[in-house]
Order: C-alpha cells, then structure tokens, then sequence
C-alpha cells in the first residue's frame, strides 16, 4: 500500500460565518493542495470538511499519516469518540448530541478505506505543511467572506 501524508486545516469568521478548509496530500516528493469554503458554517465544519476532501481524493486504499492542529479532530478519531457517538445515534457520553454528525458519518466511512495513522500538530507553529494548509482555509475563508 502507498503510504500518504495528508496534512489539513480549517478557518472560520465568526462561529458560524464565512470558512475555508485547506488540504495538501504528499506522496513519493509530489504535493497535491486542495481547498474550499462555505459562506455560512463553522470552524469544527471546515475541520472535518478538509480531512474528508482530502480522503476522497485517494484513489486507492492507502496508509494515511494524517496531520492536523484540530484537537477535535484528531481526538475524536485517534481515541475513538466518534465511534462511540455512531454507535450511540449521535450522543455523546455527557448525553449531548454529538455536533456534525452528517460529517463525523462521511468521515468514519473513508476511514474505514484506508490505514489511518492520527498526528496532532500544534497550529501557527513552525511546520510548513500545518502553515500552508492554514493559509489555504484562511484564502478561502476571506473569499467566502467577500474579502
């Protein structure tokens, strides 16, 4: 199996509001950057939204070293929450629903594509992939945002 990098971010104004996403995959000395936005959502959204265009963009099963400075996300995947929300209908154990379930669905079913391994990044840090993704989503963000 081909081994990727897939290195992700999100950005939002305001919470919700305008927001962008950004992605870079790297494979074998080749990067691929990706990126979008909605007008009206939130930061977790263009979280989650990145990870899985970044996903859909594989065209096989591959091991997937995935890096992203969203606790949420990471978190969610590597200890498994998310599981537990799908098995629960969407509830979280403090008997909330769990946020974004419509994502958190498409998301778990690519993962279950692929050999997922979980890297949290701190964000506007000195990693470089962490830092374009950023200006990426913020790119899109402002464009989203009439800026």
């Amino acid at each position: 199996m081909k081994t990727v990098e897939i290195y992700t971010d999100g950005a939002c104004s305001g919470n919700p509001g305008p927001g962008g996403w950004g992605a870079i995959l790297r494979y074998n000395g080749a990067e691929k950057e990706l990126s979008g936005g909605e007008a009206q959502t939130t930061n977790n959204r263009m979280e989650l939204t990145g990870v899985i265009m970044a996903l859909l963009a594989l065209k096989e099963s591959c091991i997937v070293e995935l890096y992203s400075d969203s606790k949420y996300v990471i978190d969610a995947l590597e200890k498994g929450w998310a599981w537990g929300w799908r098995k629960k209908g969407w509830i979280k154990s403090d008997k909330k629903p769990a946020l974004n379930p419509d994502l958190w669905e498409t998301l778990l079913n690519l993962t279950m594509q692929h050999e997922m391994h979980y890297h949290w990044v701190k964000g506007h840090a000195q990693n470089e992939y962490n830092n374009r993704c950023d200006a990426l989503a913020v790119a899109m963000r402002d464009h989203y945002a009439g800026k």
